[in-house]
């Protein structure tokens, strides 16, 4: 059966499914800690809906209950998000010739979780001229997701006096775990994650997260040599 956008937009959705099940506690504690840490019902919401990056949105909301200035906020938060540029590097082979009414959306709805099951659909060999779509159905999925757990996480946290101590963020972590492990398969994919968990460790004091964009470029030099070398 060839694919369809209706078929490629639902198998985007399916194929999120079990990432989205690791987000919903995190965006919970987001929306709760967001409104104990100061912030208005209003300004919650529109972080979610405006920003939509989880880290960088628990990262911003920590800096300004701390009373950092918006330009630590911002480069903080900027550091953090280089990520996408990463992604997107990656991706842009593939969606080179979309037109940029599709290009800006899904630029801005991009996340790990998306990234992840959409170049896998990408890396499928098929002539399939809809993948896009599968991409589109991931996206609007972890969205709606992250804007309903927000509002959840807004009422919560008028009940609960402390949420960040009951560790349902843990569930964000445990599904990246998830999202890492299927893809260890190879030595410039294992050599890739070694340096860049290690480099995290060791420079995880470091201001404004710079040991985790270190640790990405590290990484990335690191995979990349590797790859090279098995190729001569």
């Amino acid at each position: 059966m060839n694919p369809t956008r209706k078929t490629e937009f639902l198998n985007g959705f399916k194929a999120t499914f079990p990432l989205v099940v690791g987000a919903i506690p995190f965006g919970i504690i987001f929306g709760a800690l967001a409104v104990t840490a100061g912030l208005t019902v209003e300004g919650t919401m529109g972080m979610s809906l405006i920003v939509f990056a989880g880290s960088s949105q628990f990262i911003a909301v920590s800096l300004i209950a701390a009373g950092a200035s918006a330009g630590t906020i911002i480069l903080t938060t900027f550091i953090v998000n280089l990520r996408h540029a990463l992604y997107a590097a990656t991706l842009a082979p593939h969606m080179k010739n979309l037109p940029q009414k599709w290009l800006l959306p899904l630029g801005f709805w991009l996340t790990d979780e998306t990234f992840l099951v959409s170049i896998q659909r990408y890396n499928r060999s098929n002539l399939s001229p809809y993948k896009h779509w599968f991409t589109f159905g991931s996206a609007v999925f972890m969205y709606t997701n992250w804007q309903l757990c927000t509002f959840i996480g807004i009422i919560a946290g008028s009940a609960i006096p402390d949420p960040a101590s009951w560790g349902l963020d843990f569930a964000m972590v445990a599904t990246f775990i998830g999202m890492l492990v299927p893809i260890i398969k190879d030595r410039p994919v294992f050599s890739t994650v070694l340096v860049s968990a290690v480099t995290a460790l060791v420079l995880n004091s470091l201001p404004n997260q710079m040991g985790l964009f270190i640790a990405t470029l590290l990484g990335i030099i690191t995979g990349v040599t590797v790859e090279r070398s098995s190729i001569k």
